[in-house]
């Protein structure tokens, strides 16, 4: 039975070192101003070195320019496409027929995947991509997976293809939606996104006997968000995934936070390996365990099981998690006093839980000890003041370089 790739988001080299420590096989990145996520692209020097490292490890990179470019972005193209090809980089995404065209000019060495943001739903666009150049598809998410199997039995062994299993769902179709720019003039499909299907909107309609007296619509005393998505969770769907023979699965989030990737890539990682190991077995419960200490949102399995499942509005707009955050991250582990870079409040007698590589089930225990990173002194508490902010911890159990702690709130 063969495994599918586990892809994980890289908004930082930093971040993809966390992707791959817990369990990602390859990461995808952006590329200066031409992917869709610009607040999260990585400049040339930090790609070149996760490009390194991964390849170091055994590991692979894919970078994307995956944006719809307008004539006078060419030339900046044609010089991304040049250096991806010197790096070696595994793969590069990309959706407009344009930059595809160049980038089979300028970097012939580089498989081409094809973004989701192609809306690729059929065998027949998959088929047009491959006698393209195209070496993978990244299907658009509005697929079931009977669709998707179709698609896999219907294109050749040397077309991959590539689904997402987690993250956020965007209102428009695969990604590609203009409210953003019409209402914030920042465009999605430029990678300026400003996720304004997450806003709370106030909804009027106009009585029928009476022209201009408008009726508030209201879903509760929050109002409603009435654009906005559940996160996609396809956790539980692992083994139909696995048997239908899915080459990579993806996770969204470059604008996600280590602590997110340390907990959804460990569930997704253990989830699939232990699926392959034993089939007979497999009990997706304690893996979406895990994600729901650090979801922010409720989840949904979309379309996957049901072409008309409509069960995937978030009316809560919920956009936090009660009960776990981001604790910190371990700099450098000693018998009696760790350094742990802090990422909330930290109190004696706080519940942490170390989250650990390759491991579903975390090791919890209670702070009893703080001392001051400076000054060596005792303390009973200690907030991140500034970025990348230090304090001393007694860990229970031994502990690697950058794992990550999660605080019970």
């Amino acid at each position: 039975m063969k495994k599918p790739e586990l892809l994980a988001p890289a908004g930082s080299f930093e971040k993809a070192k966390i992707a791959f420590m817990y369990g990602a096989d390859a990461v995808y990145c952006g590329t200066a101003s031409l992917s869709l996520r610009s607040r999260a692209e990585v400049n040339d020097d930090d790609l070149a070195t996760t490009i390194r490292y991964a390849h170091s490890i055994g590991k692979k990179v894919y970078a994307a320019i995956n944006i719809y470019a307008w004539d006078e972005t060419y030339e900046e193209i044609k010089k991304q496409a040049r250096m991806l090809n010197e790096l070696k980089v595994d793969g590069i995404i990309a959706s407009d027929g344009g930059v595809i065209d160049v980038l089979q000019q300028e970097a012939p060495d580089i498989d081409i995947h094809i973004s989701t943001q192609a809306n690729a739903v059929s065998a027949h666009d998959a088929m047009f991509w491959y006698k393209n150049g195209a070496k993978r598809i990244i299907l658009a998410r509005e697929l079931s997976k009977e669709q998707i199997k179709y698609i896999i039995d219907n294109t050749p062994i040397g077309l991959e293809t590539e689904i997402f299993v987690h993250g956020a769902l965007c209102f428009g179709y695969s990604g590609r939606c203009f409210l953003s720019d019409f209402l914030a003039s920042r465009s999605a499909n430029l990678g300026d996104c400003a996720q304004s299907c997450r806003w709370a909107y106030n909804l009027y309609v106009e009585e029928k006997n009476n022209p201009g007296n408008l009726m508030p619509v209201e879903y509760d005393e929050k109002g409603t968000y009435i654009f906005s998505s559940k996160d996609l969770c396809l956790l539980k769907e692992i083994p139909d995934i696995v048997s239908m023979g899915v080459d990579s699965v993806k996770i969204e989030g470059r604008l996600k936070t280590e602590y997110y990737l340390a907990s959804v890539i460990n569930a997704y990682r253990n989830a699939i390996d232990d699926y392959v190991q034993d089939p007979n077995n497999y009990d997706y419960t304690k893996y979406l365990k895990e994600i729901d200490k650090v979801k922010t949102r409720s989840l949904t399995t979309f379309y996957f099981n049901d072409r008309n499942n409509k069960d995937f509005q978030e009316y809560e707009g919920k956009q936090y998690n009660p009960d776990y955050e981001f604790g910190g991250k371990i700099v450098e582990y000693n018998i009696d006093k760790s350094i742990i870079e802090i990422k909330n409040k930290l109190t004696v007698g706080d519940t942490l839980e170390i989250i650990i590589p390759g491991n579903i089930d975390v090791y919890a225990f209670n702070i009893d000890r703080l001392w001051d990173y400076e000054t060596d002194e005792e303390i009973e508490s200690v907030s991140p003041g500034k970025a990348g902010q230090k304090v001393k911890i007694h860990l229970p159990i031994k502990c690697n370089k950058d794992w990550i702690l999660r605080r019970q709130k």
